[in-house]
């Protein structure tokens, strides 16, 4: 025991380093990069692990069960204990400090922390909200994990072919880079071309023959276009469904005279915005 009877403060507490406790107590990392360490549960069982350490902020989350915390948060958790027990117990721990390495001070963005199957209650909630159900969106999106402004955040997530991903739940939609278009072959002659990853997916549950017998590009932005393969001079057909706006009229206008073969089907969904507009409205009267 330390010779100070004084119960260690909450303050001084998040000092102690996470990563050495967790030695201590018998967890060591099965990966760790300069930002963060990954450990199997101690809260859990688990063969893949899922539990973080931020090594710069001495911070820990458990992606399985969606919680996180400070050291203290962790001794409470995997203890089982009272706050009061908790800082008792990382009193011994004090020598432990954390030291943040000196790059912690730079400015990091956003930062994928976990990629797993959709399963969060919240997002397939959100999916059914959009009236895309969830076996449809599980052939080609995520439930990904990551952090920003010192927050974990998670999102329905579609990658796209430089490996970046485009993120979206009902308060938030990002993208991380490199930003580019996803795209999907399956050696048809017939290119689809949407502007979001909401548009693929209902058009997936609106025309399953059509979607399955194409090859597929999301933009995921207007300014993408300049991005397109000219290999899509190459196919027999290339359909465009871009929303129903002024900027999207335009781009499909651009594509129009510059590709002979292309035709705007905007006419399928001509009182709305977009696909995703037409599927919530048509779910919605029955």
């Amino acid at each position: 025991m330390t010779k100070n009877n004084k119960t260690l403060s909450w303050s001084s507490a998040r000092n102690i380093c996470i990563v050495k406790t967790l030695a201590k107590l018998g967890h060591y990392p099965t990966r760790k990069s300069e930002k963060e360490a990954w450990f199997l549960s101690p809260l859990r069982s688990e063969t893949q692990a899922s539990f973080s350490v931020s090594l710069i902020k001495n911070l820990w989350f458990d992606f399985g069960i969606a919680k996180g915390g400070t050291i203290v948060d962790l001794v409470v958790a995997i203890k089982k204990c009272s706050t009061h027990a908790a800082l008792e117990y990382l009193q011994n721990e004090n020598s432990f400090s954390f030291s943040p390495p000196k790059s912690s001070t730079e400015k990091i963005g956003i930062q994928i922390r976990h990629v797993n199957v959709i399963s969060h209650p919240a997002l397939i909630q959100y999916l059914d909200s959009r009236k895309i159900p969830l076996i449809i969106a599980h052939n080609m999106c995520y439930e990904v994990w990551y952090s920003l402004n010192n927050r974990i955040h998670y999102a329905i997530g579609l990658k796209n072919d430089a490996g970046g991903w485009e993120l979206r739940n009902k308060y938030y939609k990002c993208s991380t880079s490199p930003k580019t278009t996803p795209s999907f072959y399956h050696e048809g002659q017939r290119l689809l071309i949407f502007e979001g990853m909401f548009d693929i997916l209902s058009l997936k549950v609106l025309d399953m023959e059509l979607f399955f017998c194409s090859d597929y590009i999301v933009l995921n932005s207007l300014g993408n276009i300049k991005q397109l393969p000219e290999t899509i001079r190459s196919y027999s057909e290339v359909l465009l469904f871009l929303d129903n706006d002024h900027a999207g009229r335009t781009a499909s206008k651009k594509l129009l005279s510059k590709y002979p073969n292309t035709k705007d089907k905007s006419e399928f969904y001509f009182d709305f915005k977009d696909l995703n507009n037409l599927l919530t409205h048509e779910r919605k009267q029955k």
